[in-house]
């Protein structure tokens, strides 16, 4: 069976983080909603996306196919539900699409406008799904104990080094981790040590956490949850319910808050966001579809920065400010709170990051992870730099 990952045409709503990947790429808890489902149905998996995105995630179809909405988390009952469903039906919550099994002829054809022919089958209980970027780290809590559960289920922790302290039960260890003296509080939430992570010495971790595999936390970090610290990521400094993704660095002192961060992104020494405003009001986070900022209706809310972002040392965020894919910002001052996609510069003005330059950056990157910036990589890109020119009003 082919598990077929839709954007249930909200895809939009998460840019800039989505201008990169499909929505079931997006990474909340420890897991990315995609390898959430992939535990509940084992198998090969491919994406109903963006067509400029499809030679990275490419839609492939079976003679049996699964077709899920990518912004919705499963869980037991839900895949129960799932699982159930039978050609010509299609599970249904609050009139939003959730799953629907198709086979190889009609999942050629599969265009969420006609849909009237299936066998309507509504959802009753509760489930988690996300619609902005914010929900990432708003329901980061809520992901990242049901993947805990999940991921450990059954299985036993390797054993933590003696130095360490532990308050509370509720770690799990993979094999290959490395820590040493320093404590893990989890009555707030679990504490998840992926394997191969370090956790350096003198470092302070109220959880809920997910280190992921190979990531690390240098020595004296303050971490609290619900924070997830992505694959190949390297964190420093102060975090609070922070979700960042794959290889990226914020590997010194300062704060990040409420905040995502995508993949391949660094910090600059001493980078603080702020996540409330002086006045305690609500705030609001730049909409690429209205092109105006919108209400979150959030109080605490600090940096949403998309895929190849990087700033300078000392650099202050503040509260609510949307970085742009490929954007680097440096100088001194607050940036403005949208700084658009391929930007360079900062409160003292902004100016185009050339694709030239930029790939240059990444060719330099990449291998530092052992990986290659690929022809597929650049045509990404290449097409994100082309669709966001009309925010580049400098």
């Amino acid at each position: 069976m082919m598990l077929i990952f839709f954007d249930e045409g909200n895809r939009a709503n998460f840019f800039p983080l989505t201008l990169t990947r499909p929505t079931a790429d997006l990474r909340i808890g420890i897991l990315k909603i995609s390898e959430k489902w992939l535990h509940y149905f084992p198998s090969n998996c491919a994406y109903k996306t963006a067509a400029y995105l499809s030679a990275k995630f490419p839609f492939i179809t079976e003679e049996k196919n699964l077709f899920i909405n990518g912004s919705v988390f499963p869980d037991d009952r839900l895949a129960t539900a799932v699982d159930n469903l039978q050609q010509g039906q299609a599970l249904y919550k609050n009139n939003v699409l959730i799953a629907l099994p198709l086979n190889n002829t009609n999942a050629q054809a599969f265009s969420e406008s006609d849909l009237e022919i299936y066998e309507r089958i509504d959802y009753e209980l509760d489930i988690l799904s996300i619609n902005y970027p914010e929900d990432i780290f708003k329901h980061n809590h809520i992901a990242l104990n049901a993947d805990f559960e999940l991921l450990t289920k059954g299985k036993t922790s390797a054993p933590l080094s003696s130095t360490n302290t532990v308050i509370g039960s509720n770690i799990f260890v993979e094999e290959g981790v490395q820590a040493e003296c320093s404590t893990f509080n989890t009555q707030n939430g679990p504490i998840y040590l992926g394997k191969n992570s370090q956790v350096w010495e003198g470092t302070n971790i109220r959880g809920g956490l997910a280190l992921c595999h190979d990531a690390q936390i240098k020595m004296g970090a303050k971490i609290y949850g619900a924070t997830t610290i992505g694959p190949h990521s390297r964190v420093g400094g102060e975090i609070n319910n922070a979700v960042i993704w794959g290889n990226s660095s914020k590997g010194h002192d300062g704060y990040l808050g409420n905040a995502v961060l995508g993949e391949w992104c660094n910090l600059g020494a001493d980078t603080n966001n702020s996540n409330l405003k002086n006045n305690y009001a609500e705030v609001k986070l730049w909409d690429y579809e209205s092109q105006r900022f919108r209400k979150t209706g959030m109080q605490f809310c600090g940096l949403i920065m998309a895929d190849h972002a990087k700033c300078s040392i000392n650099t202050m965020f503040n509260t609510g400010t949307v970085v742009g894919v490929s954007a680097n910002i440096f100088g001194s001052g607050f940036p403005r709170n949208f700084i658009p996609d391929f930007s360079w510069g900062g409160a003292q003005g902004l100016e185009v990051y050339s694709l030239i330059k930029m790939f240059e950056t990444a060719n330099l990157v990449y291998p530092r992870r052992g990986l290659v910036f690929n022809d597929q990589e650049k045509a990404i890109l290449a097409h994100i730099f082309e669709i966001t020119q009309k925010f580049r009003r400098f």
